[in-house]
C-alpha cells in the first residue's frame, strides 16, 4: 500500500497525479524538503489554486494531510503554518532517490526472493501483505512466491506484520533456463508501465507542455506529480532486459531537461508567493512574510 495514497479527493481535478494532495506533497519535496520550514496556510491555498483547486477543497486536503500526520500545524501570531512531519520527510527523501534514478541501468543481477504461506483463517494478513510486497516493487513470480531486482530491508517491509514466521526471504540470480525477458514480462504488466510513460511524453515532450496559460509553478508541480505517480508504480526494472526503446529510458530525459528548465523561474515563483517561518526549535521565530499574501 502507498503510504502516501488517500484515494479520491474532494477538488480532484481528474487524474491521480492532479489531485491535491498529490501536488502539495510535491511542492513540498520540491521546496521545503530539508529547509526546516513551515508554509502559511493561505500560500498553499494559493499555491493549489494554480493548478485548479478551489479554497474550499485546498482546506479540507490540509485537514486531511494533517488527521493523517503528513503534515502538522505550527502557529505564528494569528496565522496558521503547515510543515512537514519526521514521517513525511523520510517518504519524501527515499522517494527522492527515485526520482534522480528513475531508469535501473546499474542492476547488480540479484532478485530479492520472498515466498509466504498463509493459512485462510489470515486472509486478510495475506492482502497487507501482498499489498505491501507491490507497494515496494515485487510482482507475483508463482503463488506465494514474489521478486524484486531491488536490494529490499525486509525488516522494515514486514514491520508492524505478525507474519515472519511465515515468510522465506532471499537474494538470488537466475540460472539456465530461465529466460529473464520472458519471466519478467510473466510477472509485471509491462504494457501498463509502458503505456503510462507514452502518456506523460505526449503530455510534456512538446514545444508548450500543458498549455501557454499555465504559468511555471503549476507546470512545475504538476509534472512532478506525474512523474513521481509512475515512479512510484514502476518496479524499477533492469532496462537490458525490458523491450527495446523502452519510453521510461526518453521519459527520463524529457523529465530531467523539463526540470532543469522550470526550476529557476519556479524558484523565483515560490519566493514571492509564498510567506514561511522557520520551525519550532530553530534560531529564529520570526516570519518571513512575502508580498501578495492574504490575510488570515
Amino acid at each position: 500500500m502507498d503510504p502516501l495514497d488517500t484515494g479520491p479527493e474532494a477538488g480532484s481535478t481528474g487524474m491521480p497525479w492532479q489531485r491535491p494532495q498529490a501536488v502539495l506533497l510535491n511542492f513540498f519535496a520540491i521546496h521545503l524538503l530539508g529547509r526546516a520550514e513551515a508554509c502559511y496556510s493561505g500560500s498553499l491555498i494559493d499555491v493549489l489554486a494554480r493548478v485548479g483547486v478551489g479554497e474550499h477543497a485546498a482546506r479540507s486536503t490540509l485537514s486531511r494531510m494533517t488527521r493523517r500526520k503528513l503534515l502538522e500545524r505550527h502557529r505564528s501570531g494569528k496565522r496558521v503554518y503547515f510543515g512537514l512531519t519526521d514521517y513525511t520527510v523520510k517518504v519524501l527523501e527515499e522517494g527522492g532517490q527515485r526520482v534522480r534514478h528513475a531508469v535501473n541501468r546499474e542492476w547488480d543481477g540479484h532478485w530479492t526472493v520472498l515466498g509466504f504461506s498463509l493459512p485462510e483463517t489470515r486472509r486478510a494478513d495475506r492482502h497487507l501483505l501482498r499489498s505491501r510486497l507491490a507497494w515496494s516493487g515485487f510482482g507475483p513470480l508463482q503463488n506465494g512466491l514474489w521478486i524484486t531486482p531491488q536490494a529490499i530491508d525486509i525488516d522494515k517491509l514486514l514491520d508492524g506484520l505478525d507474519v515472519t514466521e511465515h515468510v522465506k526471504a532471499f537474494r538470488a540470480t537466475t540460472l539456465h533456463p530461465t529466460d529473464m525477458q520472458e519471466m519478467i514480462a510473466e510477472t509485471w504488466d509491462l504494457d501498463g508501465l509502458a503505456d503510462g510513460y507514452r502518456r506523460f511524453l505526449e503530455r510534456w515532450d512538446v514545444s508548450d507542455p500543458l498549455d501557454s496559460k499555465r504559468d511555471v509553478l503549476s507546470r512545475q508541480l504538476l509534472m512532478h506529480a506525474e512523474w513521481t505517480l509512475l515512479l512510484r508504480n514502476d518496479p524499477g526494472l533492469p532496462v537490458e532486459h525490458l523491450p527495446p526503446d523502452w519510453p521510461a529510458v526518453r521519459a527520463e530525459h524529457v523529465f530531467l531537461r523539463m526540470r532543469s528548465a522550470l526550476a529557476p523561474h519556479a524558484d523565483r515563483e515560490v519566493e514571492s508567493l509564498v510567506d514561511r517561518i522557520p520551525l519550532p526549535d530553530r534560531d529564529s521565530t520570526k516570519p518571513r512574510r512575502r508580498q501578495g499574501q492574504r490575510s488570515a
